[in-house]
């Protein structure tokens, strides 16, 4: 009987060493079980998208002409921009250029000095003279006024496409003619038009009572 007992403990301790040895040659490839119940922090910061913002597309257009277009990503618009900037303002260099060359011959021709010629003398009379200058006077007005609008179009541009981009372009439009009851006594139809989801407009018309 101990014979038998020590047999059996001999056995037992072989199979424990053998246990351990397979353990060591593959070790336990399961994930550490306390990192199976932690969670994800639910209150974690989210990042929102920057906002597109109108005022200052309308500042950058106001400092540098087609900044603001830049800003907007719509590149294609600077040749536009430029082309406009640029041809108001060479045509106000053309007719500044021109009023100060008559006026001057025009201040000449009426000093009083008969030692003193202008450029035009047997070519324009003094009423000409005087037209030529007051005509290029009133261009150089109008140019400036061009390149005003041109400048105050390049900004107005910026910030109205500035808002637009950030605007519902939704796909969820929709019109329904649905029956309706008016005012408790008249039936009628309602015309219904859904934008984004959201019903902003609903018109009713009575077709009887």
């Amino acid at each position: 009987m101990p014979m038998l007992c020590l047999i059996q403990s001999t056995l037992l301790a072989q199979d424990s060493t053998k246990a351990a040895y397979l353990r060591k040659q593959q070790p336990d490839s399961r994930k550490d079980s306390s990192k199976l119940f932690i969670k994800k922090d639910s209150t974690a910061a989210i990042v929102e998208k920057p906002v597109h913002s109108p005022r200052k597309a309308a500042l950058y257009s106001a400092v540098l002409p087609g900044l603001g277009q830049i800003y907007n990503r719509e590149y294609w618009k600077l040749p536009l921009v430029y082309a406009a900037l640029g041809i108001t303002t060479g045509t106000f260099i053309i007719n500044m250029r021109e009023y100060r060359t008559y006026r001057n011959a025009y201040r000449i021709r009426m000093d009083g000095n008969a030692d003193t010629h202008d450029a035009y003398e047997g070519l324009y009379s003094d009423a000409s003279l005087k037209y030529l200058r007051d005509g290029y006077r009133e261009y150089v007005d109008y140019s400036v006024l061009v390149f005003v609008l041109a400048y105050g179009l390049n900004i107005a541009d910026a910030t109205v496409f500035a808002h637009l981009r950030s605007f519902d372009m939704s796909d969820d439009l929709s019109m329904k003619v649905v029956p309706t009851i008016i005012d408790n006594r008249s039936i009628g139809l309602s015309l219904r038009i859904s934008i984004g989801g959201k019903k902003k407009f609903n018109n009713a018309m009575a077709i009887g009572r």
